[in-house]
């Protein structure tokens, strides 16, 4: 974990702090600063979370649920209803939610190179957007690259599963396609996380003056558009 909370200091790295005039007379590059900012912040808040030890399976916003061919929500078979049974399943909770912490990992440098090298075409309309408006910005900007850069990680943890009533019993269930399985994960995780970044993203445009960062603080806090 020690490894984890060194790769996070990057998503903090930012600018010198500018000397602000008057918000009215911001100039477009400090706004697009300060979108840059806001999702850093929000981004490294969210993974510093995500990344603890049950950091998914404890956070209400991105716990991942199992997938209904892992007896999630139905039965179609007798090795399904055993899946489905309540042990199995609270085991299997724990162990999609370790998976998804694999690949949140994988996910947070292409999180923070993304926001370092994004293109904003109108930081103002995002500054004045919704709540979560810059989450969407970096969702749209990242497309489909997170899913793909996660599911490896992903797959591999979803094969470690680590008791032997639950590898017997999956042993059993031969229509099981873990390949479909871990896209069906990482697609969740991957909302999971944007959840969480625009999770933090609302609470910081709430509070700005938390952040201690002046340029958000002066931006964020005016309460007027630009």
């Amino acid at each position: 974990m020690i490894y984890h909370r060194r790769s996070l200091l990057g998503f903090g790295a930012a600018a010198g702090l500018l000397a602000l005039p008057g918000c009215s007379s911001l100039p477009a590059l400090s706004l697009t600063e300060a979108v840059k900012r806001l999702l850093s912040l929000s981004s490294q808040n969210a993974f510093a979370e995500l990344l603890q030890p049950n950091g998914f399976f404890d956070n209400q916003v991105a716990r991942i649920a199992v997938p209904d061919s892992l007896g999630g929500s139905r039965v179609t078979s007798i090795a399904t209803a055993l899946l489905r049974s309540r042990s199995i399943q609270d085991r299997l909770l724990k162990q999609v939610n370790r998976a998804a912490e694999k690949g949140a990992e994988l996910a947070a440098p292409i999180v923070a190179e993304t926001i370092r090298n994004m293109s904003i075409a109108d930081a103002a309309a995002i500054i004045n957007g919704g709540p979560r408006a810059a989450t969407k910005l970096l969702q749209g900007q990242l497309g489909d690259s997170l899913v793909e850069r996660m599911l490896p990680g992903i797959g591999n943890g979803l094969r470690l599963f680590d008791n032997d009533i639950i590898n017997l019993v999956l042993s059993q269930a031969t229509n099981i396609d873990f390949a479909s399985v871990s896209r069906d994960v990482t697609s969740k995780v991957s909302e999971a996380i944007y959840r969480s970044i625009g999770a933090q993203e609302e609470s910081i445009r709430a509070n700005p003056q938390a952040t201690n960062d002046p340029l958000l603080i002066a931006i964020l806090g005016v309460g007027q558009a630009f």
